[in-house]
């Protein structure tokens, strides 16, 4: 068993982040954001915006470009 990351958020401040980036990308369908884009944009510290991101991709909900950009996957062209 892993120990617990320092850095780690309570569960519910990590759900209630996810569930605010998720929204942020339904209602900017074509939004683009790098990871340090995000950090800016959504006040996350790195490796928090990582760590999110990451997850909505793995979810399925985003995708990364070639350029490294993560995009709702039902807006990529």
């Amino acid at each position: 068993m892993q120990s617990r990351s320092p850095q780690r958020l309570p569960d519910v401040l990590w759900e209630a982040t996810i569930a605010r980036v998720r929204g942020e990308f339904q209602e900017m369908p074509g939004m683009r954001l790098t990871s340090q884009q995000a950090e800016s944009l959504l006040g996350l510290c790195d490796p928090v915006s990582t760590w999110v991101l990451d997850r909505l991709e793995a979810e399925g909900y985003l995708t990364r470009t070639p350029q490294g950009e993560y995009v709702r996957r039902n807006a990529v062209p």
